[in-house]
């Protein structure tokens, strides 16, 4: 059996003159090392992209974090400077590529903005600015031009027993905790219907959830696994089980 394709979403962004849709590269290296996947970034070119034929030929899709924000017109808010930027190309693109791949069973690891994505495509809200309200920490990067400073595990999350992630991380009956790192302002505000929650923050800031009855294994993690895959136990377990699916898959496609 070759290699399982993980299709990853890509941001829209200017340089050197031009327009670029790219991926980081940590994502990147997280699919090969930790889910021994082989990563193809999906241009966000919205409904010029035909989704099916796309889907027919990979085993797994991943929506990667960004710093652009989800288009608060999406999910009935209000745009606004502070809030942005945004990237409304990757939403014509995310959103639907999220609805079809949860119809054909496709497995799906939706991370930091893929979490917030997920959640809007399927009806729910998001929190802007978080850090502003009342009783939520700060779920900001730390300042700092180090990498693995601002990377680094910050707050404990508690797992929700019996989830998809309780799952992956091979967690006992009653769930446990485990340590994340944290670079957002904005999280999941109201639930999307037929989300559950797999993990709460201390300030019960949503942090991974997965659709309730899914054709195929699907988890949405808040913070960002794929920087830490080569050391950290939690994000090792997360690409692991992401590889594990995306060969099922790849085995049922291939027939």
């Amino acid at each position: 059996m070759t290699r399982p394709i993980a299709l990853v979403s890509a941001d829209v962004r200017p340089a050197d003159g031009h327009v670029w849709h790219a991926a980081a590269a940590t994502y990147l290296e997280a699919l090969i090392a930790g889910s021994d996947a082989v990563p193809l970034i999906l241009p966000s070119l919205g409904p010029a992209i035909d989704l099916d034929a796309v889907l027919a030929r990979v085993d797994g899709v991943m929506l990667t974090g960004s710093r652009s924000n989800v288009h608060p017109a999406l999910y009935g808010g209000v745009a606004s400077e502070a809030n942005g930027p945004y990237d409304t190309q990757r939403d014509a693109t995310t959103l639907p590529l999220v609805r079809r791949a949860l119809e054909l069973g496709i497995p799906l690891l939706a991370i930091c903005r893929g979490m917030q994505e997920m959640n809007v495509a399927l009806g729910g809200t998001l929190a802007t600015e978080i850090q502003t309200l009342p009783g939520r920490q700060d779920h900001r990067a730390a300042q700092s031009d180090n990498q693995d400073e601002r990377y680094g595990l910050a707050h404990e999350i508690t797992v929700e027993p019996g989830s998809c992630l309780a799952d992956a991380l091979g967690a006992g009956p009653d769930g446990g905790t485990t340590r994340v790192n944290s670079l957002h302002r904005q999280a999941v505000d109201a639930l999307a219907p037929g989300l559950l929650a797999d993990a709460l923050a201390a300030d019960g800031t949503i942090e991974a959830a997965h659709p309730d009855g899914a054709k195929g294994w699907t988890l949405a993690v808040q913070w960002h696994p794929e920087y830490w895959v080569a050391s950290d136990e939690t994000s090792k377990r997360i690409f692991a089980a992401f590889g594990q699916a995306m060969r099922d898959w790849q085995s049922r496609r291939e027939g």
